[in-house]
């Protein structure tokens, strides 16, 4: 992999990434192996993250593949004891594990009269397992990993955390109510934790991607027959860059933020990588 920065110091960190079974953190692991790291991919999914860490070794980096729950406890300590035995104590955690779920989404942008006792699904038709479903993965889903990681961490030096939040967390998206709550919580919850760990050594930031088209948002925005949806037409006419991000251009503002020399003096930033989404006013 060609890296878009040279960093140096994040040679033999070991760099601990929830969620990296999928598109955008497999992605950022391949990047920190790429850069000298020493990778462990955590995901519910254990093939998913085995397979993109066999993709790693095979490159040439160091890297491993585990399961975890975000939501368990019991399961991350059990993921952690594993990476201690192999890699030692981690110095860089990527909280990418989240997602949203259609039963946490209303049908229409805009609620109508007659839509409580109509066939779409409403506001007044969440389901309450499906919102907190979705609440927990993003939110809880960040503070039970950190809480397991971070004790690596205290005291040490060029340790980190980065989190995953989204456009959403700055002006909610419609029809994803439960997304867009959970994602400004992790964005509240970034800087909260950058003050309680700033005097132990933790930097604490995010990135907040704008608008991405993976495998979990396929069907919000492209139709069966792959025609952009209306709501593609929306977030095109809204990004003044004009399309949609490609998932290597998070990887250099990531590196950028774990890395102590880059940015030893940044924390507690949520930092855009939008296109512009996050600064067009519409007109």
């Amino acid at each position: 992999m060609n890296l878009p920065v040279d960093i140096k110091d994040l040679k033999d960190k070991v760099v601990v990434i929830t969620g990296a079974g999928g598109v955008i953190c497999s992605e950022l692991a391949k990047a920190f192996a790429a850069a000298g790291a020493r990778v462990a991919l955590l995901d519910l999914t254990k093939e998913k993250a085995e397979q993109f860490a066999e993709e790693i070794v095979k490159a040439g980096g160091t890297a491993k593949g585990y399961m975890a729950n975000v939501l368990d406890k019991a399961s991350l300590a059990e993921c952690h004891k594993q990476i201690l035995s192999d890699f030692g104590k981690c110095d860089i955690l990527i909280n990418g594990a989240g997602g949203n779920s259609c039963k946490a989404q209303t049908d229409k942008e805009y609620f109508e009269a007659g839509d409580i006792d109509g066939e779409v699904k409403s506001f007044f038709d969440l389901d309450k397992g499906g919102v907190e479903f979705v609440f927990n993965l993003n939110f809880l889903g960040t503070l039970l990993p950190t809480q397991e990681f971070a004790r690596d961490m205290t005291g040490g030096n060029g340790c980190s955390i980065i989190n995953i939040s989204s456009m959403n967390a700055f002006n909610p998206l419609t029809k994803i109510p439960a997304y867009s709550g959970a994602k400004a919580a992790v964005s509240n919850f970034t800087k909260w934790l950058a003050v309680h760990f700033s005097r132990v050594g933790i930097r604490v930031n995010a990135i907040a991607p704008g608008f991405f088209s993976t495998a979990q948002n396929k069907s919000l925005l492209w139709n069966a027959d792959g025609t952009p949806t209306e709501r593609t037409g929306k977030i095109i006419a809204a990004t003044p860059m004009g399309r949609f991000g490609e998932v290597e251009e998070l990887i250099g503002a990531t590196l950028f933020l774990a890395s102590e020399r880059a940015a030893g003096f940044i924390t507690g930033i949520v930092l855009p990588i939008d296109g512009g989404f996050s600064a067009y006013s519409g007109v």
